[in-house]
Protein backbone atom coordinates (compact mmCIF):
# COMPACT_ATOMS: atom_id res chain seq x y z
CA UNK A 1 0.00 0.00 0.00
CA UNK A 2 1.22 3.70 -1.15
CA UNK A 3 1.96 6.12 2.00
CA UNK A 4 0.49 9.70 1.62
CA UNK A 5 3.80 10.71 0.88
CA UNK A 6 4.02 8.55 -2.45
CA UNK A 7 0.51 9.45 -3.53
CA UNK A 8 1.16 13.55 -2.87
CA UNK A 9 4.21 12.58 -5.33
CA UNK A 10 2.37 11.13 -7.79
CA UNK A 11 -0.20 13.72 -7.91
CA UNK A 12 2.02 16.62 -7.89
CA UNK A 13 4.46 15.08 -10.78
CA UNK A 14 1.24 14.72 -12.82
CA UNK A 15 0.26 18.10 -12.37
CA UNK A 16 3.50 19.34 -13.86
CA UNK A 17 2.71 17.66 -16.76
CA UNK A 18 5.00 14.66 -16.47
CA UNK A 19 3.53 11.41 -18.00
CA UNK A 20 2.10 8.10 -16.43
CA UNK A 21 4.77 6.24 -18.26
CA UNK A 22 8.06 8.37 -16.37
CA UNK A 23 6.04 8.95 -13.05
CA UNK A 24 5.86 4.95 -12.56
CA UNK A 25 9.94 4.88 -14.02
CA UNK A 26 11.10 7.15 -11.01
CA UNK A 27 9.01 6.34 -8.52
CA UNK A 28 9.38 2.16 -9.30
CA UNK A 29 5.85 1.70 -9.30
CA UNK A 30 3.41 0.15 -11.57
CA UNK A 31 1.20 2.39 -14.48
CA UNK A 32 -1.51 0.46 -13.33
CA UNK A 33 -1.11 1.90 -9.25
CA UNK A 34 -0.50 5.58 -10.86
CA UNK A 35 -3.69 5.27 -12.45
CA UNK A 36 -5.59 4.70 -9.74
CA UNK A 37 -3.99 7.12 -7.82
CA UNK A 38 -4.58 9.69 -10.77
CA UNK A 39 -8.22 8.60 -10.36
CA UNK A 40 -9.01 9.11 -6.89
CA UNK A 41 -7.41 12.25 -7.46
CA UNK A 42 -6.79 12.29 -3.29
CA UNK A 43 -3.26 11.86 -1.48
CA UNK A 44 -5.49 10.08 1.61
CA UNK A 45 -4.79 6.54 2.28
CA UNK A 46 -7.89 5.02 1.41
CA UNK A 47 -9.31 3.16 5.03
CA UNK A 48 -8.58 -0.39 5.04
CA UNK A 49 -12.20 -2.22 5.13
CA UNK A 50 -11.98 -5.30 5.50
CA UNK A 51 -14.31 -7.85 7.64
CA UNK A 52 -12.40 -9.57 10.99
CA UNK A 53 -12.66 -13.24 11.16
CA UNK A 54 -13.59 -12.57 14.77
CA UNK A 55 -15.78 -10.14 14.73
CA UNK A 56 -18.99 -12.79 15.01
CA UNK A 57 -17.91 -14.59 17.87
CA UNK A 58 -17.11 -11.13 20.03
CA UNK A 59 -19.76 -11.79 22.63
CA UNK A 60 -18.48 -15.59 23.06
CA UNK A 61 -15.02 -14.68 23.49
CA UNK A 62 -15.80 -12.04 26.19
CA UNK A 63 -18.21 -14.86 28.08
CA UNK A 64 -15.04 -17.26 27.50
CA UNK A 65 -12.20 -14.59 28.69
CA UNK A 66 -14.27 -14.85 31.97
CA UNK A 67 -14.82 -18.13 32.47
CA UNK A 68 -11.12 -18.89 31.09
CA UNK A 69 -9.56 -16.64 33.70
CA UNK A 70 -7.71 -14.28 30.93
CA UNK A 71 -6.35 -17.25 29.22
CA UNK A 72 -6.52 -17.17 25.59
CA UNK A 73 -5.31 -20.13 24.58
CA UNK A 74 -8.45 -21.85 26.13
CA UNK A 75 -10.74 -19.38 24.49
CA UNK A 76 -9.73 -20.65 21.50
CA UNK A 77 -9.81 -24.37 22.34
CA UNK A 78 -13.18 -23.64 23.49
CA UNK A 79 -14.13 -21.67 20.26
CA UNK A 80 -13.07 -24.47 18.28
CA UNK A 81 -15.13 -27.27 20.56
CA UNK A 82 -18.17 -25.07 19.79
CA UNK A 83 -17.37 -25.51 15.82
CA UNK A 84 -15.37 -21.87 15.42
CA UNK A 85 -12.89 -22.00 12.61
CA UNK A 86 -10.45 -19.33 14.12
CA UNK A 87 -6.83 -19.95 14.19
CA UNK A 88 -5.37 -18.92 17.60
CA UNK A 89 -3.51 -15.54 16.02
CA UNK A 90 -6.16 -14.28 14.94
CA UNK A 91 -7.75 -14.65 18.19
CA UNK A 92 -5.09 -12.50 20.04
CA UNK A 93 -4.71 -10.00 16.67
CA UNK A 94 -8.68 -9.54 17.14
CA UNK A 95 -8.00 -8.92 20.74
CA UNK A 96 -5.45 -6.85 20.80
CA UNK A 97 -7.34 -4.04 18.13
CA UNK A 98 -10.09 -4.16 20.21
CA UNK A 99 -8.52 -3.78 23.86
CA UNK A 100 -10.36 -7.16 24.92
CA UNK A 101 -8.40 -9.03 27.94
CA UNK A 102 -5.70 -6.45 27.94
CA UNK A 103 -4.24 -3.43 30.43
CA UNK A 104 -3.89 0.02 28.39
CA UNK A 105 -0.15 0.52 27.74
CA UNK A 106 1.30 3.44 30.11
CA UNK A 107 4.21 4.88 29.54
CA UNK A 108 6.76 4.93 32.30
CA UNK A 109 8.10 8.16 32.94
CA UNK A 110 11.09 9.22 33.80
CA UNK A 111 12.38 10.55 37.24
CA UNK A 112 14.71 13.71 38.35
CA UNK A 113 16.51 13.87 41.53
CA UNK A 114 18.52 16.80 42.81
CA UNK A 115 22.02 16.22 44.30
CA UNK A 116 21.73 13.97 47.57
CA UNK A 117 18.18 14.09 47.45
CA UNK A 118 17.17 10.42 47.48
CA UNK A 119 19.11 7.02 48.35
CA UNK A 120 17.19 3.48 46.91
CA UNK A 121 17.59 0.47 48.66
CA UNK A 122 16.66 -2.73 47.61
CA UNK A 123 17.31 -6.77 48.06
CA UNK A 124 17.44 -9.51 45.98
CA UNK A 125 18.22 -13.42 45.89
CA UNK A 126 21.12 -14.56 44.00
CA UNK A 127 23.32 -17.64 43.92
CA UNK A 128 27.08 -17.89 44.51
CA UNK A 129 29.55 -20.48 44.97
CA UNK A 130 30.93 -20.34 48.79
CA UNK A 131 33.04 -22.39 50.36
CA UNK A 132 32.61 -25.34 47.18
CA UNK A 133 29.03 -25.33 47.24
CA UNK A 134 26.26 -23.44 45.65
CA UNK A 135 23.86 -21.93 47.99
CA UNK A 136 21.78 -18.79 47.91
CA UNK A 137 22.28 -15.50 49.29
CA UNK A 138 20.59 -12.13 49.60
CA UNK A 139 22.37 -9.14 48.07
CA UNK A 140 21.67 -5.86 49.40
CA UNK A 141 22.02 -2.76 47.16
CA UNK A 142 22.13 1.29 47.74
CA UNK A 143 22.45 3.38 45.20
CA UNK A 144 22.34 7.73 44.99
CA UNK A 145 19.61 8.09 42.62
CA UNK A 146 21.80 11.73 41.22
CA UNK A 147 25.35 10.15 40.63
CA UNK A 148 24.09 6.63 40.37
CA UNK A 149 27.15 5.59 42.93
CA UNK A 150 26.52 1.76 43.68
CA UNK A 151 27.21 0.04 46.56
CA UNK A 152 26.35 -3.86 47.75
CA UNK A 153 26.92 -6.85 49.72
CA UNK A 154 25.99 -10.14 50.07
CA UNK A 155 24.19 -11.88 53.50
CA UNK A 156 22.79 -15.11 54.05
CA UNK A 157 19.92 -13.41 55.57
CA UNK A 158 18.29 -10.25 55.26
CA UNK A 159 16.75 -9.40 58.63
CA UNK A 160 16.22 -5.63 60.64
CA UNK A 161 19.91 -6.74 62.20
CA UNK A 162 21.49 -7.06 58.76
CA UNK A 163 19.34 -4.36 57.22
CA UNK A 164 20.77 -1.78 59.79
CA UNK A 165 24.26 -3.38 59.71
CA UNK A 166 24.57 -2.99 55.66
CA UNK A 167 23.12 0.75 55.59
CA UNK A 168 25.28 1.97 57.82
CA UNK A 169 28.05 0.89 55.80
CA UNK A 170 26.67 1.94 52.38
CA UNK A 171 26.51 5.56 54.19
CA UNK A 172 29.86 4.99 55.50
CA UNK A 173 31.11 4.28 51.89
CA UNK A 174 29.17 7.28 50.40
CA UNK A 175 30.75 9.53 53.02
CA UNK A 176 27.26 10.80 54.41
CA UNK A 177 23.45 10.19 54.13
CA UNK A 178 20.58 11.71 51.59
CA UNK A 179 18.79 14.84 53.25
CA UNK A 180 15.52 13.91 52.63
CA UNK A 181 15.09 10.09 52.40
CA UNK A 182 16.00 6.41 51.70
CA UNK A 183 13.34 5.23 49.08
CA UNK A 184 12.56 0.90 49.22
CA UNK A 185 10.04 -1.18 48.32
CA UNK A 186 7.09 -2.26 51.29
CA UNK A 187 9.31 -4.85 53.22
CA UNK A 188 8.79 -5.84 56.27
CA UNK A 189 12.31 -5.75 57.57
CA UNK A 190 11.20 -1.61 57.65
CA UNK A 191 7.75 -1.12 57.31
CA UNK A 192 5.25 -1.89 60.27
CA UNK A 193 2.16 -1.39 58.53
CA UNK A 194 0.71 0.37 55.70
CA UNK A 195 1.62 0.60 51.92
CA UNK A 196 3.42 3.77 49.74
CA UNK A 197 2.46 6.82 51.33
CA UNK A 198 0.29 5.18 54.08
CA UNK A 199 3.53 3.19 54.92
CA UNK A 200 4.41 3.32 58.93
CA UNK A 201 7.75 1.80 59.55
CA UNK A 202 8.88 -0.03 62.76
CA UNK A 203 9.88 1.96 65.55
CA UNK A 204 13.56 0.48 65.41
CA UNK A 205 13.89 1.79 62.07
CA UNK A 206 12.04 5.22 62.05
CA UNK A 207 14.83 5.90 64.97
CA UNK A 208 17.66 4.54 63.31
CA UNK A 209 17.04 6.87 59.89
CA UNK A 210 16.89 9.92 62.67
CA UNK A 211 20.37 9.22 63.95
CA UNK A 212 21.57 9.84 60.41
CA UNK A 213 18.98 12.74 59.72
CA UNK A 214 16.88 10.82 56.88
CA UNK A 215 13.48 9.35 56.70
CA UNK A 216 12.38 5.33 55.35
CA UNK A 217 9.65 6.03 52.01
CA UNK A 218 8.02 2.98 50.48
CA UNK A 219 7.08 3.60 46.49
CA UNK A 220 2.73 2.90 45.69
CA UNK A 221 2.05 -0.94 45.28
CA UNK A 222 2.47 -1.76 41.63
CA UNK A 223 4.96 1.42 40.79
CA UNK A 224 8.17 -0.55 40.85
CA UNK A 225 9.41 2.01 38.61
CA UNK A 226 10.09 4.43 40.92
CA UNK A 227 12.63 2.42 42.60
CA UNK A 228 14.23 2.25 39.11
CA UNK A 229 17.83 3.04 40.18
CA UNK A 230 18.36 0.72 42.49
CA UNK A 231 16.70 -2.58 40.36
CA UNK A 232 18.81 -2.33 37.24
CA UNK A 233 22.32 -2.71 38.84
CA UNK A 234 21.10 -6.45 40.40
CA UNK A 235 20.85 -8.07 36.51
CA UNK A 236 24.86 -6.20 36.24
CA UNK A 237 25.91 -7.81 39.51
CA UNK A 238 24.55 -11.46 38.75
CA UNK A 239 25.60 -11.03 35.03
CA UNK A 240 29.15 -9.34 35.68
CA UNK A 241 30.32 -9.65 39.14
CA UNK A 242 28.98 -13.10 40.31
CA UNK A 243 29.28 -14.80 37.11
CA UNK A 244 32.75 -17.13 36.99
CA UNK A 245 33.74 -16.31 40.68
CA UNK A 246 33.90 -18.07 43.54
CA UNK A 247 34.53 -16.98 47.23
CA UNK A 248 35.80 -19.07 50.15
CA UNK A 249 34.28 -17.47 52.91
CA UNK A 250 31.62 -14.60 53.55
CA UNK A 251 34.77 -11.94 54.24
CA UNK A 252 36.93 -12.23 50.92
CA UNK A 253 33.00 -12.03 49.05
CA UNK A 254 31.93 -8.98 50.50
CA UNK A 255 35.59 -7.56 50.27
CA UNK A 256 35.38 -8.15 46.49
CA UNK A 257 32.12 -6.66 46.20
CA UNK A 258 33.29 -3.73 47.94
CA UNK A 259 36.53 -3.80 45.45
CA UNK A 260 33.74 -4.02 42.14
CA UNK A 261 31.82 -1.40 42.92
CA UNK A 262 35.12 0.90 43.29
CA UNK A 263 35.59 -0.21 39.90
CA UNK A 264 32.38 0.34 38.57
CA UNK A 265 31.60 3.28 39.90
CA UNK A 266 34.16 4.91 37.73
CA UNK A 267 33.15 3.33 34.90
CA UNK A 268 32.10 5.94 32.32
CA UNK A 269 27.88 4.81 32.06
CA UNK A 270 26.44 4.73 28.44
CA UNK A 271 22.71 5.42 29.54
CA UNK A 272 23.92 8.47 31.58
CA UNK A 273 26.87 9.45 29.63
CA UNK A 274 29.23 10.26 32.86
CA UNK A 275 31.05 8.60 35.44
CA UNK A 276 29.02 7.73 38.63
CA UNK A 277 32.49 8.91 40.40
CA UNK A 278 33.11 12.39 38.78
CA UNK A 279 28.98 13.10 39.57
CA UNK A 280 29.66 12.04 43.55
CA UNK A 281 32.12 14.67 43.60
CA UNK A 282 29.30 17.56 43.04
CA UNK A 283 26.83 15.20 44.64
CA UNK A 284 28.90 14.56 47.99
CA UNK A 285 29.12 18.26 49.25
CA UNK A 286 25.02 17.81 49.33
CA UNK A 287 25.20 14.73 51.37
CA UNK A 288 23.99 15.43 55.27
CA UNK A 289 27.35 14.99 56.93
CA UNK A 290 27.45 11.91 58.76
CA UNK A 291 27.25 11.91 63.27
CA UNK A 292 30.50 12.36 65.04
CA UNK A 293 30.15 9.02 66.49
CA UNK A 294 28.37 6.32 64.70
CA UNK A 295 27.44 3.51 67.52
CA UNK A 296 27.89 -0.37 66.69
CA UNK A 297 24.66 -1.91 65.56
CA UNK A 298 23.53 -5.24 67.42
CA UNK A 299 21.48 -7.55 68.96
CA UNK A 300 21.15 -8.12 72.53
CA UNK A 301 20.51 -12.21 73.49
CA UNK A 302 20.21 -13.48 76.72
CA UNK A 303 21.74 -17.32 77.39
CA UNK A 304 22.43 -19.82 80.46
CA UNK A 305 26.10 -21.17 79.45
CA UNK A 306 25.63 -24.88 79.24
CA UNK A 307 27.54 -27.83 81.06
CA UNK A 308 30.34 -27.92 78.70
CA UNK A 309 30.97 -24.45 79.01
CA UNK A 310 29.28 -22.97 76.01
CA UNK A 311 26.86 -20.55 75.07
CA UNK A 312 24.88 -21.35 71.86
CA UNK A 313 23.43 -18.84 69.35
CA UNK A 314 22.41 -19.01 65.86
CA UNK A 315 23.08 -22.73 66.08
CA UNK A 316 26.73 -22.28 66.95
CA UNK A 317 28.31 -22.62 70.18
CA UNK A 318 30.90 -20.56 71.77
CA UNK A 319 32.97 -21.63 74.27
CA UNK A 320 33.44 -19.68 77.96
CA UNK A 321 35.29 -19.87 80.91
CA UNK A 322 33.91 -23.39 83.02
CA UNK A 323 33.46 -21.16 85.95
CA UNK A 324 30.72 -20.24 84.39
CA UNK A 325 29.02 -23.02 83.58
CA UNK A 326 24.98 -22.75 85.32
CA UNK A 327 25.18 -18.81 84.75
CA UNK A 328 23.38 -16.42 83.07
CA UNK A 329 25.08 -14.16 80.88
CA UNK A 330 24.27 -11.48 77.92
CA UNK A 331 25.02 -11.70 74.56
CA UNK A 332 25.85 -9.13 72.14
CA UNK A 333 25.79 -10.23 68.54
CA UNK A 334 27.63 -7.37 66.08
CA UNK A 335 28.83 -7.65 62.33
CA UNK A 336 31.92 -9.49 63.02
CA UNK A 337 32.13 -10.40 66.68
CA UNK A 338 30.03 -12.10 69.39
CA UNK A 339 30.70 -10.44 73.08
CA UNK A 340 29.71 -12.53 75.78
CA UNK A 341 29.50 -10.71 79.51
CA UNK A 342 28.88 -12.14 82.60
CA UNK A 343 29.47 -9.57 84.43
CA UNK A 344 31.30 -5.70 84.24
CA UNK A 345 34.53 -7.18 84.81
CA UNK A 346 34.19 -10.79 82.76
CA UNK A 347 34.02 -10.12 79.39
CA UNK A 348 34.66 -13.15 76.48
CA UNK A 349 34.87 -11.88 72.50
CA UNK A 350 34.68 -14.39 69.61
CA UNK A 351 35.08 -13.93 66.01
CA UNK A 352 31.05 -14.29 64.70
CA UNK A 353 30.02 -17.15 62.28
CA UNK A 354 27.91 -15.17 59.51
CA UNK A 355 25.17 -18.35 59.96
CA UNK A 356 24.35 -21.31 61.34
CA UNK A 357 26.93 -23.84 60.52
CA UNK A 358 26.55 -26.30 63.90
CA UNK A 359 30.37 -25.21 65.13
CA UNK A 360 31.67 -25.06 68.09
CA UNK A 361 34.34 -21.89 68.73
CA UNK A 362 36.77 -22.90 72.03
CA UNK A 363 39.57 -20.27 72.55
CA UNK A 364 42.27 -21.28 73.86
CA UNK A 365 42.34 -19.88 77.34
CA UNK A 366 38.73 -21.88 77.53
CA UNK A 367 40.28 -25.20 77.17
CA UNK A 368 41.42 -27.21 80.27
CA UNK A 369 45.38 -27.91 80.70
CA UNK A 370 46.15 -31.47 79.40
CA UNK A 371 45.01 -34.22 82.29
CA UNK A 372 42.85 -31.64 84.30
CA UNK A 373 40.15 -31.96 81.99
CA UNK A 374 37.03 -33.63 83.63
CA UNK A 375 37.06 -37.15 83.62
CA UNK A 376 34.31 -39.47 81.81
CA UNK A 377 33.45 -42.77 83.10
CA UNK A 378 32.78 -45.50 80.70
CA UNK A 379 29.85 -46.70 83.08
CA UNK A 380 26.47 -45.49 82.62
CA UNK A 381 24.50 -43.39 85.09
CA UNK A 382 22.36 -46.48 85.61
CA UNK A 383 25.25 -49.28 85.72
CA UNK A 384 27.27 -47.39 88.51
CA UNK A 385 23.91 -46.96 90.79
CA UNK A 386 23.39 -50.77 90.47
CA UNK A 387 27.11 -51.84 91.19
CA UNK A 388 26.60 -49.56 94.07
CA UNK A 389 23.81 -50.80 95.55
CA UNK A 390 24.33 -54.80 94.64
CA UNK A 391 27.86 -55.26 93.58
CA UNK A 392 27.63 -58.82 93.79
CA UNK A 393 26.27 -58.93 90.34
CA UNK A 394 29.24 -57.16 88.53
CA UNK A 395 30.01 -59.70 86.36
CA UNK A 396 26.07 -60.37 85.42
CA UNK A 397 26.26 -56.24 84.78
CA UNK A 398 28.80 -56.60 82.02
CA UNK A 399 27.98 -59.96 80.48
CA UNK A 400 24.26 -57.85 80.14
CA UNK A 401 25.57 -55.18 78.64
CA UNK A 402 27.36 -57.30 75.77
CA UNK A 403 24.51 -60.13 75.11
CA UNK A 404 21.22 -57.83 75.77
CA UNK A 405 19.55 -57.08 72.45
CA UNK A 406 17.88 -54.18 73.87
CA UNK A 407 19.22 -50.76 73.88
CA UNK A 408 22.12 -50.67 76.83
CA UNK A 409 20.14 -47.84 78.70
CA UNK A 410 17.13 -49.32 78.63
CA UNK A 411 18.67 -52.61 80.15
CA UNK A 412 20.20 -51.07 82.87
CA UNK A 413 17.23 -48.82 83.51
CA UNK A 414 15.00 -52.04 83.68
CA UNK A 415 17.38 -53.70 85.97
CA UNK A 416 17.89 -50.61 88.52
CA UNK A 417 14.36 -50.74 88.66
CA UNK A 418 14.63 -54.26 89.63
CA UNK A 419 17.36 -53.25 92.21
CA UNK A 420 14.87 -50.55 93.66
CA UNK A 421 12.08 -52.39 93.94
CA UNK A 422 12.11 -56.41 95.23
CA UNK A 423 14.08 -57.75 98.30
CA UNK A 424 17.95 -58.34 97.74
CA UNK A 425 17.79 -61.94 98.43
CA UNK A 426 15.00 -62.89 95.59
CA UNK A 427 16.81 -60.64 93.74
CA UNK A 428 20.06 -62.42 93.99
CA UNK A 429 19.03 -65.67 93.82
CA UNK A 430 17.81 -65.04 90.60
CA UNK A 431 20.15 -63.20 88.94
CA UNK A 432 22.57 -66.34 90.15
CA UNK A 433 20.82 -68.30 88.45
CA UNK A 434 20.25 -66.51 85.32
CA UNK A 435 23.81 -66.51 85.32
CA UNK A 436 24.34 -70.06 85.12
CA UNK A 437 22.62 -70.37 82.08
CA UNK A 438 23.62 -67.63 80.18
CA UNK A 439 19.92 -65.67 80.71
CA UNK A 440 19.62 -62.15 79.87
CA UNK A 441 16.42 -61.52 78.63
CA UNK A 442 15.17 -59.28 81.65
CA UNK A 443 11.62 -60.23 81.85
CA UNK A 444 11.98 -63.99 82.39
CA UNK A 445 14.48 -62.82 85.96
CA UNK A 446 11.46 -60.48 86.65
CA UNK A 447 9.18 -63.72 86.93
CA UNK A 448 11.99 -65.36 88.23
CA UNK A 449 12.28 -62.98 91.01
CA UNK A 450 8.37 -62.84 91.54
CA UNK A 451 8.48 -66.65 92.56
CA UNK A 452 11.19 -66.29 94.98
CA UNK A 453 9.56 -63.29 96.39
CA UNK A 454 6.03 -65.01 96.23
CA UNK A 455 7.30 -68.48 97.86
CA UNK A 456 9.47 -66.81 100.56
CA UNK A 457 7.54 -63.91 101.85
CA UNK A 458 3.92 -64.81 101.35
CA UNK A 459 3.61 -68.82 102.96
CA UNK A 460 0.24 -69.51 104.86
CA UNK A 461 0.02 -71.71 108.01
CA UNK A 462 -1.61 -74.40 107.92
CA UNK A 463 -3.11 -73.51 111.06
CA UNK A 464 -4.25 -70.49 109.41
CA UNK A 465 -5.92 -72.17 106.95
CA UNK A 466 -7.91 -74.14 108.88
CA UNK A 467 -9.38 -71.67 111.05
Amino acid sequence: MLSQAQRSAILELNAKGVSKREIARVLKLSRLTIRKVLRSNSSQVPPLSRPEKAEPYRQQILELLTNCKGNLVRVQEELAAQGATLSYQALTAFCRRHGIGQLPTVAAGHYHFQPGEELQHDTSPHEVVLGGKRRKVQTASAVLCYSRMLFFQLYPTFQRFDCKVFLTEALRYFGGAPVQRVMIDNTHVVVLRGTGSQMVPVAEMAAFAERFGFRFQAHERGDANRSGRVERPFHFIEHNFLAGRTFASWEELNQQARQWCDRVNATYKKHIRAVPRELFVLEQSHLRPLPAWIPEVYRLHERTVDVDGYVALHCNRYSVPVSWIGRRVEVRESKDKVEIQLDARNLVTHRRIAEAEHQRVMLPQHRAPWGQGARRSDLHVEQEAILKAVPEIADYVTALTKHSRKLVVLVLRQLLRFVREYPRGPLLAAVREAARYGLYDLDRVERMILRQVARDYFLLNNDDEGE
